[in-house]
């Protein structure tokens, strides 16, 4: 109760504490020391702590990812800001890795945080990460065409300038599919909030300075820390149950495969037309819809196999009783067939189980061998077996007849031969579908039939 206490505290004192730098910014517009270096930093420093200590989480791993994203940046800020003050300059190479290594932390914390769910399969984030780099790259080559083209300087000055825009627009992309892709939730809402306020911070930031606009210690600044702030403490609440939709999601990456696959086929047509750079994101988007495609191929094998396992019985390889009873039903005019093993219990006692499973399968191979098309034949449980067929009470008695005479001559069960018979039940399937109905009727022609020792029996009513 009291890490609760205390952290419900924390948050209030740093939103006071972002309200009171907003009102400071307003009313002393001059840079200045304790409002930019200080009260701006504190913030996102605080905001860090907010998602390593909240205590309702969806996933650990990405509060702790967003927590570090957050001192790292406050730390590349706090570094930047000390140049503007001071003589004593510390190498803007160690706030630009500060920057850089936040873009890789957040994305892999927002992933986490708005796919993360009890259990999420490999196409679900295959489809996220799809859809967010696919859009990325069409956004980074027509937005940014423009602006980029020129760069020139170091490589690493040129990776930066390259990096930060890019990052913003993944930000936004991640943004549009978690609109899309997650209800509507306190959770949802302050995280896309502070996902929006962020980059397009950091957009009019770059924007401003490209076209020498950008005043040191603007208001605008504060989309930075007001971004940083709604998305960690949306961490602290808990998920509604995801609503996460397949066909959303499969549909918006294959859009994103087509834009992707349509950026690159201009560029291949138009070399030069485009920067490398911009490109890159479009092949990953065409890897991962390959990788996409074995786990999709994969699952549906797996899926193609539980279904089959769900209605095969796994000893005889028939179908079991839970398929034959749904047979059953679907079945309008027929007759249903109850057949049980006469003699059987001895030889399973006598010889084992094993013997016992052995003679079962070659049982079921007997029957099925005689049945005409179009009739189903289950094993039901233990030495009991079930066949529905749609013809008529003479067709059925022959065929029942036909049956039993698949074990007039014995069975080999290793270097033993054993004999056992069947008896079996008719009943005709009732039309309004009641296959329960039918299977009592069976079963009681069937225990007649044994009793009597007449080997086929039809249920009549009395």
């Amino acid at each position: 109760m009291r890490s609760q206490q205390r952290y419900t505290t924390l948050k209030w004192v740093t939103a006071a504490l972002l309200l009171i730098h907003l009102l400071s910014r307003a009313i002393f517009p001059a840079p200045n020391i304790l409002i930019d270096l200080v009260l701006f930093n504190l913030v996102g420093l605080l905001a860090a702590v907010i998602a390593y200590s909240a205590p309702v989480l969806t996933d650990r791993i990405s509060a702790i990812t967003i927590s570090l994203a957050s001192l790292i940046w406050s730390t590349g800020s706090f570094l930047s800001t000390w140049n503007s003050f001071f003589n004593f300059q510390i190498p803007e190479v160690i706030s630009d890795l500060c920057y850089s290594l936040f873009y890789p932390l957040i994305f892999l914390g927002i992933i986490r945080s708005f796919t993360y769910r009890r259990k999420i399969s490999a196409l679900e984030l295959l489809d996220t990460v799809i859809i967010t780099v696919g859009f990325t790259s069409v956004l980074t080559a027509f937005l940014l065409k423009p602006a980029m083209i020129g760069f020139s300087g170091s490589a690493f000055s040129v990776f930066i300038s390259i990096l930060y825009p890019v990052g913003d627009i993944v930000i936004l992309a991640m943004t549009l599919v978690y609109v899309l892709l997650t209800p509507l939730s306190r959770r949802s809402l302050l995280l896309s909030s502070g996902l929006l306020s962020f980059a397009l911070g950091d957009l009019f930031f770059i924007w401003s300075s490209l076209n020498s606009t950008y005043r040191f210690g603007s208001i605008t600044d504060d989309g930075w820390i007001i971004g940083l702030f709604l998305i960690l403490v949306s961490l602290s609440f808990d998920s509604q149950e995801s609503k996460f939709s397949d066909k959303i999601s499969s549909y918006s990456a294959t859009i994103a495969l087509i834009a992707s696959t349509t950026l690159l086929g201009i560029a291949a047509l138009k070399p030069g037309f485009f920067p490398n750079f911009i490109l890159l994101p479009g092949f990953i988007t065409i890897a991962l819809a390959f990788i996409r495609m074995s786990f999709a191929l994969s699952e549906a094998n797996t899926a193609g196999t539980e279904r089959i396992l769900a209605r095969t019985d796994e000893l005889t390889g028939l179908s079991n009783r839970r398929n034959f009873l749904l047979q059953l039903n679907q079945l309008k005019s027929g007759y249903i067939f109850l057949l049980d093993l006469d003699g059987f219990k001895k030889i399973n006692d006598t010889l084992g189980h094993e013997a016992g499973d052995q003679l079962l399968k070659q049982v079921a191979n007997r029957f099925t061998r005689v049945l005409p098309v179009g009739a189903q034949i289950a094993r039901l449980g233990g030495d009991e077996f079930g066949v529905i067929a749609s013809m008529e009470l003479v067709e059925a008695t022959e065929l029942a007849q036909s049956i039993r005479a698949t074990l007039s001559y014995p069975i080999s069960i290793g270097s033993e031969q054993v004999k056992v018979g069947v008896s079996i039940g008719l009943a005709p399937t009732e039309p309004s579908g009641d296959g329960s109905e039918s299977l009592r009727r069976a079963d009681l022609a069937m225990y007649e039939a044994k009793r009597s020792k007449s080997g086929v029996m039809v249920w009549e009513s009395k």
